[in-house]
């Protein structure tokens, strides 16, 4: 095995293209932490996480001053054991969005330095499940968006091929939220999913009452109904509704899915790999939830989820958010709404390292990394 003899950290940051807003918050700038590591054979990986605003600098000073340092010399193929190591070196800092996510940004160069070494692409080294999953669209239903843009929007990802798309939901009043559910399905028809999203941001009773509401409508499911650290409150609104209740996003240890799964407080799974801390421990939740016979369907970083959909078997819906079109030279393949991955070794992202470097605001290399336009695609 070849050591680590480098590793590079960036801060990349990318303006939205659409104004995306939910219940409770907006999303300003994605900041994108990077993490290039080459090994001893020359061989470099290509790792991100994210934030929606604010603190990206952060995670990079935490990768910076405290993690890359200690990855110079170690076996690149040992992941565990460095993902273990790694999470004991800021176990104080544990567990918590900053430390995850820069555990993640290591992790997932990690991930794409072994699968580029091994010449197979995500899907195939970390399962090989499946060859296709099902997209849905959440670009057209924002919290600011009138009932005729949502309709448009809805038609329109359903005249493309998308089985489904998600509305934000959380006005003042629950009559709006019906008013906005029930013109797209209206329009939509009975077969076409709608997902409910309400960003934590409604209390036990006021989330007992709306789900009560969307029934009539035939949602999908429910998704972040109440803070997450309640899981109380997520099995009694379980308990109350026939609704799917979907929680993940906002969670941040095995643990945590653990206890939800355990207690019969969610039935859908929405891991996001940023924030769970990597590939390595997204597969463990992927495959927790599959001895409770529940479906993975992850939020957000549709090009890295893509490969992890089609590793696992109990994955169902993928979200459709393009994120990375700016700094990339290919977007996703999508076949009649079915999303395709990339059958190239690594990650399966076609970074597009001349666009990229328009967008970097911290650069800091630990060991001798390669020129960023010498990286290979």
């Amino acid at each position: 095995m070849a050591k680590i003899v480098s590793v590079e950290v960036l801060q990349v940051n990318l303006k939205p293209k659409v104004k995306r807003t939910d219940a409770v918050q907006s999303f300003e700038l994605q900041e994108t932490p990077m993490v290039r590591i080459t090994d001893a054979d020359g061989v470099t990986g290509t790792g991100y996480s994210y934030t929606i605003g604010t603190g990206g600098s952060s995670i990079c000073k935490l990768i910076d001053d405290h993690l890359a340092p200690v990855l110079i010399g170690q076996e690149a193929e040992g992941i565990e054991a460095l993902w273990r190591s790694l999470f004991y070196r800021i176990h104080a800092l544990t567990v918590g969005a900053v430390s995850t996510l820069a555990l993640a940004t290591i992790d997932t160069a990690l991930w794409d330095l072994h699968a580029r070494k091994a010449g197979l692409p995500l899907h195939r080294i970390a399962g090989g499940a499946k060859s296709t999953i099902q997209l849905y669209s959440t670009e057209g239903g924002w919290l600011h968006m009138d009932e005729s843009e949502l309709v448009e929007e809805a038609l329109k990802a359903k005249e493309q091929g998308f089985g489904g798309g998600k509305l934000k939901v959380g006005r003042p009043h629950v009559a709006e939220d019906v008013r906005r559910i029930g013109a797209v399905r209206d329009k939509v028809g009975p077969a076409w999913e709608i997902m409910t999203d309400a960003n934590q941001g409604f209390t036990l009773e006021e989330a007992i009452r709306r789900a009560r509401q969307f029934e009539e409508l035939d949602v999908a499911w429910f998704e972040e109904p109440i803070h997450a650290d309640d899981i109380g409150a997520h099995r009694r609104l379980a308990a109350s509704t026939s609704l799917p209740i979907a929680v993940g996003e906002s969670m941040y240890s095995l643990a945590q899915f653990k206890d939800y799964l355990a207690s019969g407080a969610c039935s859908v799974v929405q891991t996001d790999v940023a924030r769970i801390g990597g590939i390595t421990p997204w597969l463990k939740v992927a495959h927790l939830a599959e001895a409770f016979n529940v479906p993975v369907c992850p939020h957000f970083l549709m090009e890295l989820h893509l490969g992890l959909c089609c590793a696992v078997p109990n994955s169902r819906w993928l979200e459709y958010i393009p994120q990375l079109d700016l700094v990339t030279r290919s977007t996703i393949r999508i076949e009649n709404g079915q999303a395709i991955p990339s059958e190239a070794p690594g990650l399966g992202i076609d970074w597009d390292w001349d666009a990229l470097q328009q967008h970097i605001v911290h650069r800091q290399t630990h060991g001798s990394a390669p020129a960023l336009a010498d990286t290979p695609s």
